[in-house]
C-alpha cells in the first residue's frame, strides 16, 4: 500500500489545534511538507516546530482568520506567488456557536456560510491549478456526522454544513479527471475543544453535571468511548495518500459507529 507523501505538500487550515493539529502531524509522518493555515501566530510556531522532518521537509504556516475571508484568500495567493505547489488540501473550520435553529439570526448564516463555504471555495480556486498540473490532488473537507443525521441545539452548523457536503460531492465530480480527488471526513464526539462547548450548552439547558451529559453521550456510541483527535486524523491522513486514489466524493465518519444511517 502506497501512504509516501514525499515531495508532496498539504496544507491543512485550523491546525493548531484539535483535529486539524493532529491531521498536520499525521500528514508529516507520511513525508508531506505541511504548510499550517490558522489565526494565531504563537500557536503557529509551536505547532510548526512539533511536526516530522525525518523526511527532509520544509513546513511553514500562514496567518489568516476564518471569520474574515478575504485574509484567507489573500494569505494563499501569497504564499503560492513564491510556493506554488500544493498537492492536498484539508479544509477545517471550527463551527458556529450552537442554539436552536428558530433562534438563529440571518447574520448567524452569513457568517457560518462565509467562513467555511466560501473559504473552502477560495482555497480550491487557488490550489486547484497546481493540482492539475501536477496531476495530483487530494481535498479532505473535515464536516460532521450532523450531515448524515443532523445535531439537536446546533441548527446553524447542520444547516450550512449540509451546504458544505453539496459543494463537495459537486467539485468531486467535476475535477476527478486530473487525479484530484474530493472526500469528507466526519467526525462524531471527538474530544476536541469543539465537544466540550456542546457538553456546557447542554449543562446550561439541562441543569446536569458535565459528568452525567458526558456518560449519557458515550452510550450513544457502539464503541462506548469518544473518539480521539488522532483517530479522525488518521483517516485524513489515508484519504490524501497515493492508495487512496480511486476514493473520490465520499463521506467518511469516524464516530464509533453513532450515526444511525448507512
Amino acid at each position: 500500500m502506497n501512504l509516501d507523501l514525499t515531495n508532496r505538500t498539504a496544507l491543512v487550515c485550523g491546525s493548531t489545534q484539535g483535529i486539524g493539529r493532529a491531521s498536520a502531524i499525521e500528514l508529516a509522518k507520511l513525508g508531506a511538507n505541511v504548510v499550517l493555515l490558522a489565526r494565531n501566530v504563537e500557536t503557529l510556531e509551536q505547532t510548526v516546530q512539533s511536526l516530522d522532518t525525518s523526511h527532509g521537509q520544509t513546513h511553514r504556516y500562514l496567518v489568516a482568520d476564518f471569520s474574515q475571508p478575504g485574509t484567507v484568500a489573500d494569505a494563499i495567493q501569497r504564499h503560492l506567488a513564491d510556493h506554488p505547489d500544493v498537492h492536498i488540501l484539508v479544509n477545517n473550520t471550527g463551527g458556529p456557536a450552537g442554539g436552536p435553529l428558530i433562534d438563529a439570526t440571518a447574520d448567524a448564516f452569513v457568517q457560518t456560510f462565509q467562513a467555511h463555504l466560501l473559504n473552502n471555495q477560495a482555497l480550491v480556486q487557488a490550489v486547484v491549478p497546481g493540482m492539475k498540473q501536477a496531476g495530483y490532488g487530494r481535498i479532505v473537507n473535515i464536516i460532521s456526522t450532523s450531515v448524515k443525521q443532523p445535531i439537536v441545539g446546533l441548527g446553524v452548523s447542520n444547516t450550512i454544513r449540509g451546504a458544505v457536503v453539496q459543494w463537495s460531492k459537486t467539485l468531486s465530480l467535476e475535477i476527478a479527471r486530473f487525479g484530484i480527488t474530493v472526500n469528507n471526513v466526519l467526525p462524531g464526539y471527538t474530544q476536541t475543544a469543539r465537544l466540550t462547548s456542546v457538553i456546557r450548552m447542554q449543562m446550561d439547558s439541562s441543569g446536569q453535571s458535565e459528568q452525567a451529559i458526558a456518560e449519557k453521550m458515550q452510550r450513544d456510541i457502539p464503541t462506548g468511548r469518544f473518539v480521539t483527535a488522532e483517530e479522525v486524523a488518521a483517516a485524513v491522513a489515508f484519504l490524501c495518500t497515493p492508495a487512496a486514489a480511486s476514493i473520490n466524493g465520499i463521506n467518511v465518519p469516524v464516530d464509533g459507529g453513532r450515526t444511525g444511517s448507512l
